[in-house]
């Protein structure tokens, strides 16, 4: 499938126009500039999401901005007709959604007859586009796929046969093509086990909040999740609740109107995003060159988001390992003296669990864990005989994921030089010896890979992975040409693809989305270490350093 650009630039931050003078800024002034716009931010810099606006067009009729919702839905559609970003394997989910909410808002009518004309021609086309995909996997590892396919897979036969039996206002004689056939490497009956086996528990646990919509219709009335606020900061649960609750409370109505104030009429799938992106902007530009300017603002952020008894990464979210090694880290980095005690919560023995009841483990939760750990420890040697046996432990079990070929895989990226790069700074700053052959490995593994433009991707260069690929070269000091050619290479693609447009979306969620302030803060901060490199053996970035105080 051929993956369309999305249209949709207004919350995008990258997008903005890039004028002489932002562009010509310099490193401190840029870096303060975006600490201080995520400041003003309470919601977080990323882009609608087709799968999740798709969901509130199908389960909240009531939800004032519906035009804006569909004009969206259609106009996003892409030639093949399928929905959503990368590769056709990603697009399964969204097109699914998309596909269902079409046939949603045929079935309630009321539409002019050309919207009603252009969804029955995007639910032909979209059809067409699930008939395409490969019939089974393997799948991304994305949030929750083994109950939402499934799941949506059972509500467009539902619908269809609606259309089959004239219950459905349509155009002419208009009738569908077949519907999909659930594809291989997912089971029809997960949505509903699930729901048995929880409504027998007496409670549906946390980590199934923010994919609620996945079992909404299969649970019982008394295992609805109650509150007036966004569910698992999930535009998408927040209305499913609201349909199988069949009346929104004020609160539910307000909470969606929110979001939808801020991101134009759409939704995004997590919202706010707010812990997550302050975290890992601050650690991307802490660990360089954190702006005097700046570290005020920083050390308010940790001081507000480090909570003993773990971090969330969203309001209804658990906690989790990674949102709270990231806390710990970024205390050290601008000098506070938050403890790694709360990351206590979630070990097991010989790593960390992402959260309470994980089914996949994440070497990047871990990766950030160990570099918590080593900068902790550098500043409070007296701490060694709790976390220093904990940290030697960890550096080992992440050694152990390793692929034979250098590269880490993780789920929260559809990119292996994300991992790679949180790997790679961890075990070179904290592993000791007994990782150098990992990092070595990785090195070789990055400097093999790189395109002929300069660039990194697994779909193509982006400035994500490029600055992500440039972090694991960096890592070492390696003088041979080979690696100083690549460095050179990696310095032009990033310079000259600075503020040229919208990031490609590889994290993933339900679907690939992309935040952008945390990306932007990754590629800036790499810009600087690629110009001062030269001489950085010797250098002292600001008074807060991984390194020192």
């Amino acid at each position: 499938m051929t993956a369309r650009p999305s249209t949709v630039t207004a919350t995008v931050r990258s997008n903005e126009p890039v004028n002489d003078t932002v562009a010509n800024a310099t490193y401190p002034e840029q870096a303060a500039r975006l600490v201080a716009s995520i400041d003003q931010d309470p919601w977080g810099s990323v882009r609608p999401s087709l799968y999740e606006t798709a969901r509130v067009v199908s389960a909240a009729p009531w939800l004032s901005g519906e035009p804006r919702r569909i004009a969206y839905l259609l106009n996003e559609q892409a030639p093949d007709g399928s929905w959503g970003e990368g590769p056709e394997r990603y697009r399964l989910l969204p097109t699914l959604s998309a596909v269902e909410a079409a046939l949603a808002l045929l079935g309630r009518g009321g539409m002019s007859e050309e919207t009603t004309r252009r969804l029955t021609t995007a639910v032909d086309s979209g059809l067409a586009a699930l008939r395409a995909l490969p019939s089974a996997g393997p799948w991304p590892d994305t949030a929750a796929a083994e109950i939402l396919v499934p799941g949506l897979v059972a509500k467009i036969h539902e619908r269809l046969t609606l259309v089959g039996d004239d219950r459905t206002p349509v155009v002419g004689d208009w009738r569908p093509g077949p519907a999909p056939a659930l594809p291989g490497g997912y089971d029809q009956a997960v949505p509903g086990y699930l729901a048995r086996r929880y409504a027998s528990a007496g409670s549906l646990p946390v980590k199934l909040h923010h994919t609620f919509e996945g079992v909404a219709g299969y649970i019982p009335g008394a295992l609805i999740p109650d509150g007036p606020d966004l569910l698992g900061s999930s535009p998408a649960a927040t209305a499913a609740r609201a349909a199988v609750s069949h009346e929104p409370s004020a609160g539910t109505v307000a909470a969606l109107e929110a979001v939808a104030e801020r991101y134009s009429g759409l939704f995004p799938e997590a919202a706010p995003i707010l812990v997550f992106e302050r975290l890992w902007v601050a650690a991307a530009l802490a660990g360089v060159d954190l702006p005097a300017a700046s570290v005020p603002t920083v050390r308010a952020w940790a001081t507000d988001l480090y909570d003993p008894r773990g971090v969330r990464g969203a309001p209804g979210l658990m906690t989790d390992a990674d949102d709270t090694a990231m806390a710990v880290l970024v205390s050290s980095l601008v000098g506070l003296d938050h403890t790694p005690e709360p990351l206590d919560l979630f070990h097991n023995g010989s790593h960390y669990d992402c959260y309470i009841g994980e089914d996949t483990g994440s070497v990047t939760a871990n990766a950030h864990a160990l570099h918590a750990l080593g900068s902790y420890l550098r500043h409070h040697p007296e701490a060694q005989h709790t976390y220093g046996p904990r940290a030697d432990k960890l550096s080992d079990w992440l050694v152990g994921q390793q692929r034979p070929e250098g590269p880490w895989p993780d789920k929260w990226h559809a990119s292996p030089y994300y991992a790679t790069a949180r790997c790679v700074a961890a075990l070179s700053r904290h592993g000791g010896d007994r990782a150098a052959t990992a990092v070595g490995t990785a090195v070789a593994w990055t400097l093999d890979t790189q395109r002929d433009d300069g660039s990194w991707g697994i779909w193509g260069g982006t400035t994500e992975e490029t600055a992500y690929a440039a972090r694991i070269l960096l890592a070492t000091a390696d003088p041979r040409p080979r690696h100083l050619r690549a460095l050179d290479l990696a310095e032009t693609y990033l310079n000259e693809g600075a503020g040229s447009g919208e990031h490609p979306a590889l994290w993933h969620d339900k679907t690939l989305y992309a935040p952008g302030a945390m990306i932007e803060a990754e590629v800036l901060a790499v810009r600087e270490l690629l110009r001062t490199r030269h001489g950085l053996a010797g250098r002292r970035t600001t008074a807060f350093t991984d390194a020192g105080r």
